[in-house]
């Protein structure tokens, strides 16, 4: 009796295995991570504003900005802005991302985590010690 039993609990734990073994770690199209094929792209080009000069692109992908041929005036305190307007208040109302080179052409930042850059329509210089934009890249899809 007792060699049954062993046998049949062998077998269910043969069968619990081979129905196990069918539940594949791959990824199917439901469970894929949001942030593999949600990576947003947005581009814009620089243009000055307020009588400052600023030129050069921006890409955004994912979490990265990077721009390209990037040229400014020089500015005591220059950080980007994704924000959603080109004024002033618009630009400081918006999410700061970091410091910006005036002279560097090629220059990468990260979006700080949560941060949903399609919900801005601008990436702006702003002088944060003189209040004053000198320029934005109006973005796009």
């Amino acid at each position: 009796m007792r060699t049954k039993t062993l046998l049949a609990s062998g077998a269910i734990a043969i069968a619990l295995a081979a129905a196990l073994a069918g539940c594949s770690s791959a990824p199917t199209a439901s469970t894929k991570p949001a942030a593999a094929t949600s990576s947003v792209k947005l581009t814009g080009t620089f243009a000055g504003l307020n009588g400052k000069k600023a030129a050069g692109n921006v890409t955004i992908t994912g979490n990265t900005i990077k721009l390209t041929g990037f040229s400014s005036d020089q500015g005591p305190d220059l950080h980007l802005y994704l924000a959603n307007g080109t004024s002033e208040s618009e630009a400081t109302a918006g999410v700061e991302i970091a410091a910006v080179a005036w002279d560097k052409s090629s220059q990468t930042f990260t979006i700080p985590s949560g941060v949903d850059a399609s919900k801005y329509k601008d990436l702006v210089e702003h002088c944060d010690k003189a209040l004053a934009v000198f320029g934005a890249a109006p973005l796009s899809k």
